[in-house]
Order: structure tokens, then C-alpha cells, then sequence
């Protein structure tokens, strides 16, 4: 299946104002922006695993939100993003770790990922995100959140790559150690099956009843933030934790 990079320079209203990034339309015909999706540095060889495109899964119908930093915090930041969305790229690389030096480790807030497949590639905004529950369920969120960063800086080496992309998400479950429980093909068979759909959906559904229209967005205790740019984030994150 080729991959389709529907990407727009901004998307609708979210809250109190429009945030920049990606929505899902029928434009462009696999084109991206090519500004904000982060260069692949990969010259390892790809782990080549043999799975079907169709493999036979058992469907998973929940998973809990992974989450970073304080579960208990006063401050919760909940982050929607879609695995192929380049300014999720930009956010995940050039944002999230100023955040998490900030406030996650220091345990000020509770961050939370959540999944918003628009999709801005019918194949890769699932496939990846299906890999990246797929290490979450096999080791922790502590492993997941590793190999998301991970495949988003390396965005490129997965969306628009063809059958190449599975031995991506491969290689990079297999780099955070099988006898971990991060099987490869466990996690492309989750990958091309769909294992974790429902999960994804519902946390979908729960973005579009919070006002999602696009990626990344970015809530501070269940307000939308003017922007997924640090200034903003850490503005709203501030004004919370002084109320």
C-alpha cells in the first residue's frame, strides 16, 4: 500500500486558537512539506522478519494511556499525535524533550501520549502506532515512550518506505533488547495485523470529543494550548501548576 502525505500548513480551530501541523484530506498524492520530518540517520542493517501482510491476530480492545513523569501530578499534558505527521516529528524531536527536562523528570506534570491517526498515511499512521502499543504491552511505558521518540526522529525510515518499513519497526524493538520481551516479530505482526485498532480508535474518539481536528495537539489540564510550540506549552503548564 503507498503511503499518502496529506499535510497542511495548519489545521482547523482547537480551542483557543490554530495549531500548525497535519490533517487528513484527499490533495496531495504522497507529497509532505519536507521541512519539519526528521532525517534518518539509519545505516544499520534491518532486521528482516518474515510476517504476512495479512497475519492472523487476536485484537486488543484496551491498553492503558502511557504515560511519563508524576501519574499523581496536579498537571496532566495530553499529547495527540499520528505516527506519519512530520510536525509530530518536529513536536516529538524539538519540543517534547525540553518538556520532559522540565518538567516530566523533575516529576512536575503527567505527560500523556495519545493516538490520533487521521491518518495522514493510511498505512504508516496505524502501522506504527500498532508497533509502538505493541512494546508497550510486551515491556512498560518507559520502553514505549523510547521507541516512539525513536521512530519519530527517524520518521523517513518507515513512511513512504515500503516493505522496508516493517524491518524498521523491526530493527528498532529489537535494538531495546528481546530478552526484554520486545520480540520483533511480535511487534510486526502487531504492526501489519492491526492488534492494537481498537485501542487506537478509542483514543481517536476521545480526541475528536475533546476538539482534535489535527497533529500534534496539546492539552494542559484538558485546555487546548495556542500552539504544540514549547513557549506555549510551558505557559499553560506554568498557569496551571499556579491555580
Amino acid at each position: 500500500m503507498r503511503t499518502r502525505r496529506d499535510v497542511l500548513a495548519t489545521t482547523g480551530a482547537v480551542g483557543a486558537g490554530l495549531l500548525a501541523g497535519c490533517a487528513s484530506s484527499g490533495g496531495n498524492g504522497g507529497e509532505s512539506d519536507g521541512d519539519d520530518t526528521a532525517e534518518s540517520t539509519t545505516t544499520r542493517d534491518l532486521v528482516d522478519v518474515d510476517v504476512p501482510d495479512d497475519p492472523d491476530v487476536t485484537p486488543v480492545e484496551s491498553l492503558p494511556t502511557p504515560v511519563r513523569g508524576d501519574p499523581d501530578a496536579a498537571v496532566t499534558v495530553q499529547v495527540f499525535e499520528d505516527y506519519a505527521c512530520p510536525h509530530c516529528a518536529t513536536y516529538a524531536t524539538e519540543v517534547m524533550p525540553r518538556l520532559v527536562e522540565s518538567y516530566t523528570q523533575p516529576g512536575e506534570i503527567r505527560y500523556e501520549h495519545h493516538d490520533f491517526p487521521l491518518p495522514v498515511s493510511e498505512e504508516w499512521s496505524w502501522a506504527a502506532a500498532n508497533a509502538a502499543r505493541a512494546v508497550q504491552d510486551a515491556l512498560d511505558d518507559a520502553a514505549f515512550f523510547e521507541y516512539t521518540h525513536t521512530l519519530f526522529a527517524h520518521q523517513d525510515a518507515y513512511v513512504g518506505a515500503g516493505a522496508t518499513g516493517y524491518d524498521y519497526l523491526a530493527t528498532v524493538a529489537a535494538d531495546l533488547g528481546a530478552d526484554l520481551g520486545a520480540d520483533a516479530t511480535t511487534v510486526v505482526r502487531a504492526a501489519k495485523g492491526g492488534k492494537y485498532d481498537p485501542v487506537l480508535k478509542a483514543d481517536r474518539q476521545h480526541g475528536r470529543d475533546m476538539g482534535v481536528r489535527g497533529t500534534p495537539t496539546v492539552f494542559v489540564n484538558g485546555t487546548a494550548t495556542d500552539s504544540p510550540g514549547y513557549d506555549a506549552i510551558s505557559s499553560a503548564i506554568d498557569e496551571a501548576r499556579s491555580t
